[in-house]
């Protein structure tokens, strides 16, 4: 079978992936779980889910209490991406995340989900380093705030969309230093997450790479 990994009766393979926005965490996530023949989660969706039901609702996004009973409520498997991925959505998950009692209904529904056979790969922005700490491999996407933001207007653009760039730098901007500022699970590198820069890189470079890291984790682990 294409890409799977011997394991060798060793627990499942879970691949932890973390980073700021537009590094390329989603599409090299679902690259990976294709080819390993893994479960997938984007941790963010979770995040957003929340926010989305809080603003249907017209709730304060501060209204600690009643983001803990939205993420108490979440279906992991049932989140629309499409759905979920509007910028509004993006910004209200941003100050929900910051909510500890909502980190901590999530990050156990995430962990639940990363115990699933056959495996995982989950990505997001404190799973190396909160979520999954004992993941078997541990990638951090990185990329400079401008190369994210050409690569945000691309997309817009792409769907027929129109939007600055100066407004979408500053807003990636924004997210780092909130997202990387937090007292509760702030954006960091776990200290033995393999760096992965991919300001010059495409996507399949990326992926090359991944594979090339996870296998050789991988393997290292079948001889202990």
């Amino acid at each position: 079978m294409r890409g799977r990994i011997e394991t060798n009766g060793m627990p499942d393979l879970l691949i932890a992936i973390d980073g700021p926005a537009g590094a390329g965490k989603g599409t090299l996530a679902r690259r990976l779980a294709d080819h390993f023949h893994l479960n997938l989660l984007d941790t963010g969706l979770s995040y957003r889910a929340v926010a989305h039901r809080m603003l249907t609702y017209g709730l304060p996004l501060d209204n600690a209490s009643a983001a803990e009973t939205a993420a108490r409520q979440l279906d992991l498997r049932a989140m629309d991406r499409e759905v979920l991925s509007a910028h509004a959505i993006g910004e209200a998950a941003s100050q929900v995340a910051v909510i500890p009692a909502v980190r901590r209904v999530l990050v156990d529904k995430q962990r639940e989900f990363a115990r699933t056979p056959p495996g995982a790969v989950l990505d997001g922005r404190d799973i190396g380093t909160v979520v999954c700490p004992d993941a078997d491999v541990k990638l951090y996407l990185t990329a400079s705030a401008e190369v994210r933001a050409r690569r945000r207007l691309a997309e817009i653009e792409a769907r027929g969309g129109t939007a600055d760039f100066e407004r979408i730098l500053a807003d990636i901007e924004r997210r780092d230093a909130r997202d990387m500022g937090r007292a509760d699970s702030p954006l960091l590198p776990a200290p033995d997450a393999h760096l992965l820069d991919t300001s010059e890189m495409d996507i399949e470079t990326a992926f090359q790479a991944a594979v090339t890291l996870v296998e050789t984790s991988m393997a290292a682990r079948s001889e202990d």
